[in-house]
């Protein structure tokens, strides 16, 4: 017999799994680098100061979003204020803000790495701490500034059946909803949103005409693959490349569906929590992708798998062990 669940409760299931999953993923992945900070300083690299940034923003915008989503999907509807509405929604939306700077700045940052000495970027590498620093603090005032402007455009949702363009999360919505003036609530979002993508981009087809030439070069050499593949700094390519692609796909599949939900007249609770879902996908994926090449958990596998190996020997060597004769 078959049994079907209700929509609502795989919902439910999903931004249960999504909360967790992405959340204990976060949260490894910072003990981790705490860890390296403080008992492998000889691993500690200046990139592992943007992915604990990023790591931390993303921990932020899972809470403040999936949290609000999984009260909502079991009923819990207007039990915020409007003091209350919009402290969550700016709390999430610069949070999401600054994973997308992060991002951005770690595609850069690994861009600057990878150029050569001749190159008109090489003048950065000496100053690259420098400008890491200056970046995410740049990125902080500029979140905080366009969504603190933002702040008097929204009120708590008082009304779950709107009809109308505008804004709604749930919990918020715009004050002008139905109004021709609501697009600009979006258009602020979208304008920030696209100009970080568009250098994400631009980094990522450098990145991948950096790893084209390098594999077009090693084709002489008698051991190509090898080579090519076991630099750290072709693996850290790797990576941050297709954390950016990962990025970049669930950033348009999310925008594809707020912007159908902003400027469809009636407005669905289910397609709200499907986008949260699609919004939070990135910060959930993002810590095993950057986990993937990690030294520390590298040489955890590496020695469980050496420990796991004499086990094993041991334990076959005991069976194979002749019983002792009694004389």
């Amino acid at each position: 017999m078959n049994i079907m669940l209700p929509s609502d409760t795989i919902i439910q299931i999903f931004l249960i799994f999504q909360f967790c999953l992405g959340i204990l993923g976060n949260s490894t992945l910072f003990l981790l680098y705490i860890y390296t900070f403080v008992f492998r300083p000889h691993y500690k690299k200046l990139i592992d100061s943007v992915c604990i940034h990023l790591t931390i923003v993303n921990i932020l915008m899972i809470v403040f979003l999936l949290t609000k989503d999984i009260m909502l999907s079991f009923g819990a509807h207007n039990f915020l204020d409007d003091i209350g509405c919009k402290a969550v929604l700016f709390s999430f939306r610069v949070s999401r803000g600054l994973s997308i700077c992060s991002t951005c700045v770690l595609s850069t940052f690994q861009v600057i790495t990878i150029t050569s000495s001749n190159s008109k970027w090489a003048c950065f590498k000496a100053r690259l701490s420098t400008w890491t620093f200056s970046s995410l603090l740049c990125s902080w005032l500029i979140n905080l500034l366009i969504y603190g402007f933002m702040l008097d455009m929204v009120i708590a949702k008082t009304n779950n059946t709107l009809v109308g363009h505008g804004y709604t999360d749930g919990l918020c919505q715009n004050k002008l909803i139905g109004n021709h003036n609501s697009g600009s609530f979006l258009s602020i979002v979208i304008i920030h949103d696209l100009f970080f993508v568009t250098i994400m981009m631009c980094a990522s087809l450098y990145m991948v005409a950096f790893l084209y030439r390098h594999w077009k070069g090693s084709q002489h050499l008698r051991s190509p693959n090898l080579s090519f593949q076991s630099s750290p700094e072709h693996k850290a390519t790797h990576s941050i490349l297709t954390l950016v692609s990962c990025f970049v796909l669930t950033y348009w599949l999310n925008n594809s569906v707020t912007l159908y939900g902003f400027y469809s007249n009636e407005k669905f609770p289910k397609l709200e929590s499907i986008n949260s879902l699609l919004m939070t996908s990135y910060p959930t994926i993002c810590p095993f992708l950057l986990m993937k090449n990690n030294k520390v958990i590298l040489q955890f596998i590496s020695s469980f798998s050496v420990l796991r190996m004499t086990c094993f020997q041991s334990s076959s060597m005991a069976e194979l062990k002749p019983p002792l004769s009694r004389h």
